[in-house]
């Protein structure tokens, strides 16, 4: 089963944007649905976004017009494209398979990268 690592989480302020990686140790071509969740301590996690195949299937309301995520088999990888952040948006981000595009996470789930936006 393959590994998924996340990176790029750190201290932004309010209205910057953030890009997050996902790296699997192997190929995840034959994953199908896959997505972005994240999880504030104390908190049940949140889809944020899921992909099949190659094209987003879901969106939750707080990050549209705000967020998107792509993929790209060729370097198994996954990507997180965050907008005009708030501080909401704070929290532990992490990629994993789903079963369905609305969830729910199955593994392989990263550990997580962690998101702060503030001033």
């Amino acid at each position: 089963q393959v590994q998924l690592v996340e990176s790029g989480g750190r201290l932004v302020q309010p209205g910057q944007s953030l890009n997050l990686s996902c790296v699997a140790s192997g190929s995840i071509a034959d994953i199908e649905t896959m997505g972005w969740m994240r999880q504030v301590q104390g908190k049940q996690p949140e889809l944020v976004l899921s992909v099949r195949g190659n094209t987003v299937s879901y969106r939750a309301t707080p990050v549209v017009g705000r967020f998107t995520m792509s993929r790209d088999n060729s370097k198994n990888a996954l990507y997180l494209h965050m907008n005009k952040l708030k501080p909401e948006d704070t929290a532990l981000y992490y990629c994993t398979k789903l079963r369905f595009y609305l969830g729910p996470a199955v593994n392989p789930r990263g550990p997580g990268t962690q998101v702060t936006v503030s001033d």
